[in-house]
């Protein structure tokens, strides 16, 4: 298996259940046992440390000026699930249906929630939608504030009706965030799914290895070529062989590149890279998607978590974490959140909104609590227009691949966008926030007054880390991995993680990429056992 992320965190858990199978998985980064991944609030370092995240510069942006964005991706074990903001959405069910739409039959709604309950062990209790007995804890929010309360309550004023469980029968309206905590600790997928069974004996886990390219043998998947991931030239490489499958689950950037490397994508590309092409697969690295997200803020009349810090307080913080896992430590990056349609002809919602009720001032390298009393959250577009590629920038494993996404290139997802700034000021603006609302700081006043959302759109637009598509299933041309998620044109070769959606899911990606796991787990297995 190449990648321990979060499905490869799933499907190495899953696989080894099994005493008759040998799991050997290799990962490029370290552990995911340190204080910045495990502590919720210590996030913000994670993030910004390239132990523990790749932070690959994509190429510049044409439709925003040429800006060169920094698109994150988890470098340890766990994945984007051990640095990402912990946010538990499994989407919307028309996601899902909308698959099997495409021709991707086994992954309609009702086919899927089976491995969503599987998967979780949800805190705040079992039903026909949730899950009580899996592997990954879900918990409600293990820190309180006013202001969260009063913008749920806003957002119910302003026309959004609440939600008794966004991830349950109703995935649209307001609610409170899940988060994929244990007792206030952050849950990867490494956490949920190794580290429990991190002694079985058919589990082999490698960590600081690179994979190079996947070996074949005529048109069969017959192993890896793999070295160290502080290599540099040409370092000595190591191989393992595979008896039943080769898996790829190094996400949805390293594993088109991790496929073009090893010779499966364009063939013409290939060959001027002088990379010999075993498949002529076009789609690899291609329907690249991403959620585009615009931050706001505001300043309040009232405290907000970074307000209240000081030494006194800083340390009663610390006793709730370390006793309660309760807390300031435990925060997730929002607390409420709501998935609302701006126009009434869409089926389904096409913005997230999403509020916290303190404010992170992000540099050019480091993200930090502001002790002012300031609030927001961002504002993120659903299903974007826009598509963009993954491609080789040499034939150099060690070289980090090209990211092609021009975010902005449709005046559709810039209008959907402005709808959506518009819709988190009017939230703001209704009697149940009255209370707290000072001023808005970002978009400030004069944007709205002067009717400037379309300039502040385009110069504040960011990826909200969820790319997806990169190595879409279906049976077209295009496809490529088949709906079973194996690599069409060759044999004994899967790839399971997000790469493999057709489309992005409404909202936050990672809960998704677990299913995708639970999901593919069970699929190889029944391959392999044939």
């Amino acid at each position: 298996m190449v990648g321990g992320g979060t499905a490869g965190c799933v499907i190495a858990g899953r696989l080894s259940e099994d005493p008759a199978l040998s799991v050997l998985l290799i990962e490029a980064g370290g552990s995911d046992r340190h204080p910045f991944s495990r502590i919720p609030a210590a996030s913000g370092a994670a993030v910004y440390s390239p132990k523990f995240n790749w932070m690959y510069a994509a190429e510049p942006d044409p439709s925003r000026a040429g800006k060169v964005d920094s698109w994150w991706s988890g470098r340890c074990l766990g994945g984007g699930s051990a640095i990402n903001g912990m946010m538990f959405v499994r989407g919307h069910r028309d996601d899902y249906d909308h698959w099997a739409e495409l021709g991707c039959g086994g992954w309609d709604y009702t086919s899927v929630l089976p491995y969503f309950r599987r998967l979780e062990c949800n805190r705040p209790g079992e039903d026909e939608w949730r899950g009580g007995e899996g592997p990954h804890s879900v918990e409600d929010l293990n820190v309180d504030s006013a202001l969260t309360h009063a913008w749920i309550r806003a957002a119910r004023e302003a026309g959004i009706p609440g939600s008794h469980d966004l991830n349950g029968a109703n995935h649209e309206g307001v609610d409170f965030v899940q988060v994929a905590q244990r007792k206030g600790w952050r849950e990867s997928a490494a956490q949920a799914y190794l580290w429990p069974v991190r002694k079985r004996n058919n589990l082999h886990i490698r960590l600081k290895n690179r994979v190079t390219r996947v070996l074949f043998n005529g048109n069969r998947a017959r192993g890896i070529e793999f070295t160290r991931a502080d290599a540099v030239g040409n370092s000595p490489s190591d191989t393992a062989f595979a008896r039943a499958a080769v898996i790829l689950s190094a996400g949805a950037i390293a594993t088109p590149k991790l496929l073009q490397l090893s010779g499966i994508g364009d063939g013409p590309v290939l060959s001027g890279a002088g990379i010999p092409t075993i498949v002529h697969a076009p789609g690899v690295g291609r329907n690249l998607q991403e959620h585009t997200g615009i931050r706001y803020s505001f300043d309040v009349n009232g405290e907000t978590l970074g307000s209240r810090a000081g030494p006194v307080h800083n340390l009663v913080q610390l006793f709730r974490f370390l006793v309660k896992g309760k807390g300031l430590l435990t925060t997730p990056i929002a607390h409420a959140h709501a998935f609302v349609r701006t126009r009434e002809e869409f089926k389904t919602p096409n913005i997230q909104v999403t509020m916290a009720p303190f404010h992170i001032e992000i540099g050019a390298n480091n993200a930090a609590l502001s002790k002012e009393k300031i609030a927001g959250g961002a504002v993120g577009l659903m299903r974007t227009q826009s598509r963009g590629e993954i491609t080789l920038r040499s034939p150099d494993p060690l070289d980090p691949p090209r990211i092609h996404y021009p975010m902005l290139d449709s005046g559709e997802d810039i209008e959907q966008l402005i709808d959506a700034c518009r819709l988190a000021r009017k939230i703001t603006e209704q009697p149940a926030f009255a209370g707290y609302l000072a001023r808005w700081r970002h978009p400030d006043e004069e944007v709205f007054a002067t009717n400037q959302l379309r300039e502040f759109v385009k110069d504040t637009a960011f990826p909200m880390y969820h790319p997806v598509g990169t190595c879409r299933m279906g049976h077209d041309a295009g496809a490529v991995v088949d709906p079973d998620l194996k690599v069409r044109g060759v044999d004994g070769l899967w790839v399971i993680d997000a790469s493999i959606m057709p489309t992005l899911v409404t909202g936050n990606t990672n809960a998704t990429v677990l299913m995708i796991g639970e999901r593919g787990s069970d699929l190889v297995r029944s391959a392999i056992s044939e």
